[in-house]
């Protein structure tokens, strides 16, 4: 007996998302060591605040990433678990050690930009195959995503 039988999802649609899913897990991933590297090497006047929120945003993205694997096996699939393979998909790109509070926040919005595009083509596919769990976690993030934007363009001036 297959799941998407019992949740009546069509196979074939279910296989693009999952392929999306698959791409935007990578994303995440290469985020989150970012996000992390962020968080240690923040310097400047924005340290103290800046150096919070990654550490909230870190946290955030780790249970993120944990929902977009086990939606991938939800549907069917298995989620990638090896990071050489991560870098290979992710159009999100490693970071070094940067310090410059501004740079990290530039970087940052850089990031948010490929993900939110990338959910974004993740909610017209999930549309396409009346996959309204994938529909709203997408929502979920989109919404937090949006809100992490404007704040950090505010932080920017």
């Amino acid at each position: 007996m297959k799941t998407l039988d019992i949740i009546k999802l069509n196979e074939a649609g279910t296989k693009k998302v999952i392929d999306s899913l698959q791409n935007l897990l990578a994303d995440f991933q290469v985020y989150y060591t970012n996000l992390r590297s962020f968080h240690w090497n923040v310097k400047g006047k924005g340290f103290f605040r800046l150096h919070d929120q990654y550490e909230e945003m870190y946290t955030e993205v780790a249970d993120q990433i944990d929902e977009i694997a086990e939606r991938i096996l939800m549907l069917g699939g298995t989620p990638e678990n090896k990071f050489s393979n991560y870098l290979q998909t992710a159009q999100i790109k490693e970071v070094g050690a940067v310090s410059d509070a501004d740079q990290t926040v530039k970087s940052t919005l850089e990031s948010l930009s490929h993900l939110i595009a990338s959910e974004r083509k993740i909610v017209a596919l999930a549309d396409e195959n009346d996959d309204e769990v994938t529909l709203g976690q997408m929502g979920d993030y989109l919404s937090a995503q949006e809100k992490q934007v404007w704040m950090l363009t505010a932080f920017l001036g």
